[in-house]
């Protein structure tokens, strides 16, 4: 008879909160990590929160950077009693990653991969790598990570370790439990081991090895195997059960996994050091075929016959998602593409070839005809446009958040899961449910493939009869799902949003085995306590609450899409995370080059959220006086990628001109403030005697001190003033051409007209060869820009107002205004609508106010001369953000160019590269894509950027290469055109004309910026 083997009592209520002294647990960890260790309010604001609806502000943050600097971390927390906390990508639906703790951020630098066996299909990796960065790593063995969630640009594998994350490609390669091998993992009290399958001649070696190790197998398996037929008859045989501990990896006759066991323990039982996963062969084609049904319930009655074909992914759409995603502007080329349906199946095939996958998505189409399940059917299998429809699809949270029109939603119940083969009847019963609450709002779609269905409800969160209801509903919820034999969670983990319910699913035997594995890793409760086992209520620690009481001050800016309240513009950041990504648009640069959760967009919300207040434990008390928000917003570019970028549309840049303009009200501001923040006026005055203020700012003695006085980085030079403004030249020229087309204002911006007006003489000449009458305006004017971006919001409405006064009656005329700078145009269509919400003749300047591309292209009859070859062009971050690049890409290609378009931002943005302290963020968010593109490129080839900043960048640099206006492209190859000139006479190759001579013209035009005189110019 076997020995009894004593196992410890389970966890079932969470101790009281350790005391901990604060500052000597803060001296230790500075003093033996090797890592960023952070106590100050900056930080443990920013990591308040994750991407639930709970807050817990942590003792403080620790970055290491290395695996065995976070094993020192934990070892001196345990010295101190002090709670541990992991945290990834920070986008975990069920506030695993908030705690009042030591939060260990593992995604700056133990994002290493530290080897890969393509032969055994495996490889090591460190936590913190994120999955599309891995998968990239992989490429060149033609092998990838298979678990795809839809955060996969941000999301860290130890994240997805943590939670047991699938995402729509677990339909084919399972869940992250079912792709890991080993684990190297830490307990609390300092035991380290690799984990995995342990058949009975390894177990015995471990036992025979004693110590710890051998404790917790020994005890594991005494306590899984105690109750053994009681966890098989609770846990449901399905796809997607990610609620609970995986005990049943622990189970008799099995491999008993512990690596496996741990996934999804959410670091309530170890940490996770590295990982050995298995990997898949990466799908070499695939096609993509979307299938209409009646609606969303019809739509998964027809799931079982089509996982039959054994897709790659097979998700479940529904029209409210498609509507929200209308009346939100997301994905319209994609949403025009669905099939005739209410409610549509998305479903993908992977093989070797496109042949065969074709084939193997043609014969699900023939299956499904003339059955019951037989649908409205689009196919494609080109990669651009597949690319859009899952994004379509990946956008269902942003979608469903903040609609016009509707309540809030929220998390809470967004990824239950049940049988695929009763998912119908499930669908049916849950929208139900959610009218019978008054939720009949929200959208049903998800994994459906699997079961798995995502939501977003309209819970309220605010009163104290919201959260009764709240509550209430997730208990029947949690009732109903059960019923199906499903499992609370199929994907996002339990944390504190599902650890209370977890008894109604597993019963009190099952829920005091939990607790025993709580015990036997982690007694004392310090790891990531209140999760899962021992939970906090569902109505605890929430973001908002009925205490939730935040300041909701008077604001310079309208915010007319968030009820005019500074406070609801804030909120509209639900920490999805997509600001961490690494590539990909252009939010968000500063994330980008430093890595820091506070220099990211939803960093920056979450201080400027706890800035407001609300709660009394906000680590940032002081308001608008706030430092640690000024220093999260100083590496702020102000791009707007953010506005565009962001599913929720955060602007960050808008958020932080009105910081500024609070935080410095009636105090000195910094010197670059004045200087650059003023260039406009100094502009103004120095076109007075432009040579004079040359020799000074770029003289051996005063540069250095000019640079000094105006804060200005001494790695900067200062640009050159023309010898003569463009608008001066212009006025003495006057119109020419028959302006058969009528009127244009061109706008002669600041940067255009003082340091680079021979692109002001280009436009005229495009626009005057396409029959328009050029006019400028009759004194200087300015749209703001400069004081905007610093903050003096003040004067920039007083420069915008008499701006507006100047040109109304061009605007009631109805008469274009075509900006050159898009960082102008930017001010025109959005921000002076911001400061002038109910002005009807700001309304028309930002209707009226045309990008030189947006002008020609919409102009009967226009067609561009022919310029050929090729091109890097860089889109000025507002161009991507406010503007859109698409109408520029499209001439250019009706021109005949081979257009690359770089992604990202080019990191001067305006003042902030140039601001002393700046310069090395700066260059680093320029040699993320701009500056490897740019010396990639081809002697021949283009280099096109409208912005001046832009092109400054690119010059300071080093990159041997003047970047042109498209103006000045144009503006060469239409005087080819009207010269008569052979298309393609300047390029050996035939494919170009003269658009490179606008090369030589920048080149000739002189250090001043003077354009070369042309037509009597």
């Amino acid at each position: 008879m076997s020995p009894v083997v004593p196992v410890p009592a389970p966890v079932t209520a969470r101790p009281a909160q350790p005391y901990v002294r604060v500052r000597d647990l803060e001296r230790d960890l500075t003093a033996r990590v090797d890592g960023e260790v952070r106590f100050d309010p900056g930080s443990r604001g920013a990591y308040s929160t994750d991407g639930s609806n709970y807050r817990q502000v942590p003792l403080g943050v620790v970055v290491p950077r290395t695996v065995e600097a976070a094993a020192e971390a934990i070892a001196v927390c345990r010295e101190h009693g002090a709670p541990v906390t992991s945290r990834g990508g920070g986008t975990s639906l069920a506030g695993q990653t908030c705690n009042v703790a030591v939060v260990i951020d593992w995604s700056k630098y133990c994002d290493r991969l530290v080897s890969v066996d393509a032969g055994a299909r495996t490889c090591v990796v460190e936590p913190g790598i994120v999955l599309d960065v891995l998968n990239a790593r992989l490429a060149p063995t033609g092998l990838m990570f298979g678990p795809r969630p839809s955060t996969h640009s941000q999301c860290t594998l130890g994240g997805m370790i943590g939670n047991n994350s699938c995402g729509s490609t677990a339909q084919a390669y399972g869940k992250t439990a079912d792709n890991v091998s080993r684990l190297e993992v830490l307990t609390y009290d300092g035991t380290r081991m690799w984990v995995g399958a342990t058949d009975d001649e390894e177990y015995a070696r471990i036992l025979a090895g004693g110590g710890r190790r051998a404790e917790i197998y020994r005890e594991l398996r005494e306590i899984v195997a105690a109750d053994a037929g009681e966890i098989r008859r609770r846990f449901p045989d399905i796809p997607r059960r990610v609620s609970g501990y995986n005990i049943d990896q622990l189970l008799p006759g099995g491999d008993f996994h512990l690596a496996r066991a741990l996934v999804g323990s959410e670091g309530t039982l170890v940490a996770v050091l590295r990982a050995e996963l298995h990997l898949v062969p990466a799908p070499a084609a695939e096609s993509l075929v979307l299938l209409g049904y009646h609606d969303i319930i019809a739509a998964a009655d027809a799931v079982p016959r089509i996982a039959a074909h054994r897709p790659l992914q097979l998700e479940g759409v529904d029209d409210k998602l498609i509507d929200y995603e209308r009346r939100k502007g997301m994905h319209p080329d994609a949403v025009k593409r669905l099939p005739e349906g209410g409610g549509w199946l998305m479903v993908s095939f992977g093989a070797g070839s496109q042949r065969e996958a074709d084939e193997r998505a043609r014969a699900l189409t023939d299956d499904l005809g003339g059955t019951e399940h037989e649908p409205h059917v689009a196919f494609f299998d080109d990669e651009r446009t597949e690319k859009q429809l899952w994004e379509l699809r990946e956008s269902g949270l942003g979608a469903t958040a903040r609609v016009p029109g509707m309540h809030e939603t929220w998390e809470g119940w967004e990824d239950s899961a049940v049988p695929p083969e009763r998912l119908g009847g499930y669908l049916r019963d849950l929208r139900g449910l959610l009218e019978e609450y008054g939720y009949g709002a929200a959208s049903l779609y998800g994994h459906f493939g699997q079961g798995c269905v995502h939501t977003r409800i309209p819970f309220d969160l605010v009163t104290a009869d919201g959260i009764a209801a709240f509550t209430s509903f997730l208990g029947r919820a949690a009732d109903l799902v059960v019923s199906y034999g499903g499992s609370l969670s199929g994907e996002h983990g339990d944390g504190q949003a599902r650890g209370w319910l977890l008894p109604r699913m597993f019963g009190d035997t099952v829920m005091a085995v939990f607790g025993r594995v709580k015990a036997v890793f982690d007694p004392d409760d310090r790891m990531n306590p209140g999760k899962i086992v021992a939970p906090y209520r569902v109505d605890e620690n929430l973001r908002l609450g009925t205490g939730w009481t935040p300041a909701d001050p008077r604001v310079h800016f309208g915010y007319p899409e968030d009820d005019g309240s500074f406070q609801r513009a804030v909120m509209r950041c639900v920490g999805v995370g997509q600001c961490r990504r690494h590539d990909g648009g252009v939010m968000c640069p500063s994330y980008r080059a430093t890595r820091e959760e506070e220099h990211s967009t939803r960093g920056r919300a979450r201080l400027l959220f706890e800035m407001l207040g609300g709660h009394a434990d906000s680590p940032v008390g002081d308001g608008w006086r706030s430092e640690a928000v000024r220093d999260a917003l100083d590496l702020c570019l102000a791009c707007k990628g953010c506005k565009h970028d962001c599913p929720m549309n955060v602007d960050m840049a808008t958020y932080k001109a009105e910081f500024l303009s609070h935080h410095y009200a009636r105090r000195l501001r910094p010197a670059a403030h004045y200087s650059m923040g003023w260039l406009p006026l100094w502009a103004r005055l120095a076109a007075f005697a432009p040579r004079t203020v040359n020799a000074l700012t770029h003289g051996p003695g005063t540069a250095a001190l000019l640079k000094r006085l105006g804060g200005v980085d001494p790695a900067r030079s200062l640009p050159v003033f023309a010898g003569a403004r463009f608008s001066d030249r212009y006025r003495r020229r006057g119109p020419r051409g028959s302006g058969e087309r009528g009127p244009v204002l061109l706008w002669p911006d600041t940067f255009t007209d003082n340091f680079a007006p021979r692109i002001g003489h280009a436009a005229v000449d495009v626009l005057e060869e396409a029959g328009y009458r050029v006019l400028v305006p009759p004194r200087t004017l300015c749209c703001g820009l400069t004081w905007i971006s610093t903050g003096q919001l003040g004067v920039a409405r007083r420069v915008l107002r008499r701006t507006v006064r100047a040109l109304t009656p061009l605007l009631r005329r109805g008469v274009p205004i075509v900006a050159l700078e898009p960082s102008c145009a930017s001010v025109f269509r959005d921000d002076a609508a911001g400061l002038f919400p109910h002005d009807r003749d700001v309304s028309r300047l930002a209707e009226q106010t045309r990008t030189l591309a947006e002008l020609l292209t919409g102009t009967e009859g226009w067609e561009p001369p022919r310029i050929g070859g090729t091109a890097v062009s860089q889109p000025h971050c507002h161009h991507h953000s406010v503007l859109g690049y698409d109408t520029d890409r499209r001439l250019l290609e009706r021109a005949g160019v081979r257009l690359d378009v770089v992604g990202g931002c080019c990191g001067l943005a305006g003042d902030f590269g140039f601001t002393a302290g700046h310069h090395e963020v700066s260059m680093a968010c320029a040699e993320q894509e701009l500056l490897p593109a740019v010396r990639a490129a081809g002697p021949d080839t283009l280099v096109l950027a409208d912005g001046f900043s832009c092109r400054t960048q690119l010059e300071q640099a080093g990159t041997g290469r003047r970047a042109l206006h498209l103006a000045e492209v144009l503006a060469a190859a239409g005087r080819d055109r009207a010269e008569g000139t052979r298309a393609g006479a300047t390029r050996a190759d035939g494919s170009g004309t003269r658009a490179d001579q606008a090369g030589a013209d920048a080149t000739r035009a002189g250090t001043d910026g003077t354009p070369p005189v042309r037509d009597g110019r």
